[in-house]
């Protein structure tokens, strides 16, 4: 081998272990950019996390008040959830409907409402200031006078709230069978019923009542939906609340949710729906079925997962639906008054659940049905606005107290609910209410 050709060789070896050099830098170089972005990318996670779990206790409300869809958490799959209607052996057709005399069969007594208080000293009230020892009566059913919302101040003071205009008032008064929502705060899109599901008598002989406050009123109509000369919006008859009564809207809808006797004195029957879900059934034949066939007066769902108060007060603190002090004040106060676990293996158990999906609610005005609204609203006044937690406590007490009156209640499956309404998202959701 020649001095040329050796030196050539060297010269080649050289070169080329300065090029794998350079190309194993470029490699190192690489996965160090990687891993830098890498740690980059979790430290921001991180700090993310740290600024939600470090937020005041009401910005943690308000972001866990928008997890309120039939599905808790962000859905797993495309069919979010694991949650779907069932048959529901509805008539065919409302003609022939005849009501039964079912009402002979339900506890008879006279109920009478507080208007008014002069104690100045406590305040105007929507709800008016009753007393433990008032409320301890109450749950007596007999005729009796009891506080039922819609409570006066004294003579010359302010409207407590929940004002309606008079020819509201007037329509009102005349509704024999009555399908209610409501929208506070431009939490909610209007949902119309469905009203090629809807028969001529019921569009003709049930009132469709929508209930809002003047600024959602001017969000539906920026939005299209603009109430006509008649004041409807589809079949809805749009009612304008002015002055609510709470500043906590999830407790101002508790009004038409529950006090729907007081509202509509001269109604047989109601059918509340939550603002989240369109009616897709005729509703004479939900009464029909709900309530003539079991011979009941009052219908409601249970809940779809949950069916003991323990597990709904766990819930409710875990997705900080309410400040735990008064979910904890309230819990220990039923507990204490006779409030016990449900069981399902047990044959005495009065119920399927403890805990309703209240979203949809099917009710004759009878003075029983009458009274538990009236009941289950001074709870939902009293303590948190919660409903779920109240309800058995509620019935539980009523129960109770009335062996030889019995309250005669449905709570059918969650899957007939979901039969009869289409489910949608909540839009936004009332602020939360104030510190206690």
């Amino acid at each position: 081998m020649g001095p040329t050709k050796l030196k050539n060789e060297l010269l080649s070896e050289r070169r080329g272990r300065r090029i794998s050099k350079h190309r194993f830098s470029r490699l190192v170089l690489l996965i160090a950019v990687i891993f830098v972005f890498c740690l980059a990318a979790f430290g921001l996670n991180l700090l993310l996390h740290g600024k939600i779990e470090n937020r005041s206790p009401s910005t943690q409300v308000v972001r866990e008040l928008r997890v309120e869809s039939d599905v808790e958490g962000p859905p797993k799959s495309k069919h979010r959830g694991k949650y779907f209607p069932c048959e529901v052996g509805l008539l065919e057709t409302v003609e022939n409907l005849v009501e039964p005399a079912a009402f002979e069969e339900f506890a008879k007594f006279s109920l009478q409402y507080i208007d008014r208080e002069d104690n100045t000293s406590l305040g105007a009230s929507f709800a008016g200031h009753q007393t433990l020892d008032e409320r301890k009566m109450t749950f007596y059913a007999r005729s009796q006078t009891l506080h039922c919302g819609f409570v006066k101040g004294p003579a010359g003071s302010p409207s407590t709230g929940f004002d309606l205009e008079e020819k509201d008032k007037i329509f009102m008064n005349k509704c024999m069978i009555v399908v209610s929502s409501c929208i506070f705060g431009s939490s909610d899109f209007l949902r119309r019923p469905t009203s090629k599901l809807m028969s001529e008598y019921s569009k003709k002989n049930v009132c469709f009542v929508m209930f809002v406050d003047q600024p959602t009123l001017s969000t539906l109509a920026s939005e299209g939906n603009a109430p006509d000369d008649n004041g409807k919006i589809g079949l809805w008859r749009v009612v304008v609340v002015k002055n609510l009564p709470y500043e906590d809207m999830r407790r101002t809808g508790k009004v038409p949710k529950f006090l729907s006797h007081r509202l509509f004195p001269s109604s047989r029957y109601s059918i509340w729906l939550d603002s989240k879900l369109r009616l897709n059934t005729d509703p004479m034949l939900i009464i029909e079925y709900f309530l003539w066939r079991t011979r009941s007066e009052y219908a409601i769902s249970n809940h779809y997962v949950r069916h003991c108060v323990w597990e709904e007060v766990l819930q409710n603190k875990r997705l900080n639906k309410y400040y735990h002090k008064a979910i904890d004040e309230q819990f220990m106060f039923y507990q204490s008054d006779g409030l016990i676990k449900f069981d399902a293996t047990d044959p005495n158990t009065p119920l399927p659940s403890y805990v309703p999906e209240g979203s949809f609610i099917v009710r004759a005005h009878t003075p029983m049905s009458n009274l538990f609204s009236c009941l289950w609203f001074n709870e939902v006044d009293r303590f948190t606005s919660r409903d779920q937690l109240s309800f058995a406590y509620t019935y539980l007490k009523l129960k109770r107290q009335n062996p030889d009156r019995p309250f005669r209640l449905n709570m059918f499956k969650d899957c007939e609910r979901r039969a009869l309404v289409k489910l949608f998202h909540h839009r936004e959701f009332p602020s939360p209410p104030n510190a206690p």
